[in-house]
């Protein structure tokens, strides 16, 4: 295939050309975006602060929680910037560093929601040996193969876009720069092309869809022969999980689970997995976990002690150098 790209840039259609709903949006998702960055690097900052939060389940959730603030920033700022504008445009390098970056961060995320559920899994079916089977060089080795497992599965995407012919056509009916969408502007058949990306993305999602159900399918197994205590306190650990697993693989597998083909519901469907799913990781996995949420307490009244004897401090300074200058004169 011939590649001759005619096209520099492209003109997104954006998440709505109505200019009142453009301004709700745009004060709705400035909103989301700051949670996401805010909520997700409160997590960080308490999981890396605290030394109640070293199990492995907390070393998986401070990663989870970078890329969630990465992956939503390949999108949201250009996304909230665009619904003040007439003119949505990106350049074709920016376009496809987008797409790179998105499917980057998006295949990490999957890998780590599926080691956090094999970690789950380990731990409460066998409880004895979680700390053998689950220790740090493993979690270390698990983490380091989901970055790599995004790196491959975006750089194939993205290599299969990006020596495509774009010759006519550049408006992206989208609100970022997605396979699909430009899939639809390629000037050759991309029939082939659309069903390797449905297997590669696709066939990604649902794999490892399934693979969280089985898991979470043996746990509940497992239950059974536990007490009513046991039980409850698995599940309710185990559920957080499994509402950000429901909420970021159904659109997932709903966008990438066919050919190059879009519907017009693919830019709200993407909406839950780019902007939705990392805005609400902080709020389950905080509301929901008593354990971080006591750290969260720990760290706040840790601060205000700090900040007390800063100022303490300081005001004990200014007296002593308003008592020498009273002296001197």
């Amino acid at each position: 295939m011939e590649n001759k790209n005619n096209v520099t840039e492209f003109i997104l259609h954006g998440l709505t050309q109505d200019k009142t709903v453009a301004k709700v949006c745009f004060s709705l998702f400035l909103i989301f975006y700051s949670i996401i960055i805010l909520g997700n690097l409160l997590i960080i900052t308490t999981i890396k602060t605290s030394e109640q939060l070293n199990s492995p389940m907390y070393f998986f959730l401070s990663y989870l929680s970078f890329v969630d603030i990465s992956y939503s920033t390949v999108t949201a700022p250009k996304l909230i910037y665009d619904l003040l504008v007439d003119r949505k445009t990106i350049s074709f390098v920016g376009c496809i560093a987008q797409l790179f970056a998105c499917h980057f961060f998006g295949c990490t995320e999957i890998f780590l929601l599926t080691v956090m559920a094999y970690d789950r899994c380990i731990a409460i079916c066998k409880p004895l040996h979680y700390t053998n089977i689950v220790n740090k060089h493993v979690c270390s080795w698990l983490v380091a193969a989901s970055w790599v497992g995004g790196f491959v599965h975006s750089t194939v995407q993205t290599l299969l876009v990006i020596w495509l012919p774009f010759c006519g056509p550049k408006e992206i009916d989208h609100y970022f720069c997605d396979v699909h969408p430009l899939l639809k502007l390629a000037c050759a058949d991309v029939y082939i092309i659309g069903v390797i990306v449905a297997v590669n993305s696709g066939g990604i999602s649902l794999s490892c869809f399934v693979v969280l159900v089985v898991s979470y399918a043996v746990i509940l197994v497992s239950l059974r022969t536990r007490s009513s205590k046991v039980r409850l306190k698995a599940l309710y650990t185990c559920s957080s999980h499994i509402t950000v697993v429901v909420l970021f693989f159904g659109p997932c597998i709903f966008i990438y689970m066919r050919p190059s083909t879009t519907f017009s519901a693919d830019k709200m469907v993407s909406v839950f997995y780019t902007i939705i799913t990392p805005m609400l990781n902080p709020l389950i996995y905080t509301l929901r976990n008593e354990e971080v949420k006591n750290a969260m307490k720990k760290l706040w009244i840790r601060k205000r002690k700090v900040s007390s004897l800063w100022a303490g401090g300081t005001h004990l300074m200014v007296q002593q150098d308003h008592e020498k200058s009273r002296r001197f004169y």
